[in-house]
């Protein structure tokens, strides 16, 4: 998987196509991603003694085959190669532009 938390994506299928949003966690074993305000779900929490019962809203994983990329430059969905810099080391660019993701 070619995600980072912090990276921004654009959701490519299911309810939420076409939205956006930044990665807040990545799960890595279950090859799912978790989007601020996509996939939002209503959780029910029971009460005890000291706090009330409540209906909360919390975003749910979604399948990374299911999002991809912003392009920095052309703010569209690109899918994401890598390449070496001139220290060596492994680097993310994206495919339509060839920038380099942070």
């Amino acid at each position: 998987m070619n995600f980072k938390t912090g990276d921004k994506v654009v959701v490519i299928s299911g309810k939420d196509k076409g939205k956006e949003g930044k990665i807040l966690t990545v799960l890595r074993k279950e090859n799912k991603v978790i989007i601020e305000n996509v996939n939002v779900v209503k959780k029910h929490v029971k009460g005890n003694g000291q706090t009330a019962g409540s209906i909360n809203e919390v975003e749910a994983p979604i399948n990374a085959s299911n999002v991809m990329i912003v392009d920095p430059k052309t703010k569209k969905p690109t899918r994401i190669g890598h390449t070496k810099d001139k220290d060596g080391k492994k680097i993310r660019v994206t495919k339509k532009s060839n920038s380099k993701l942070d």
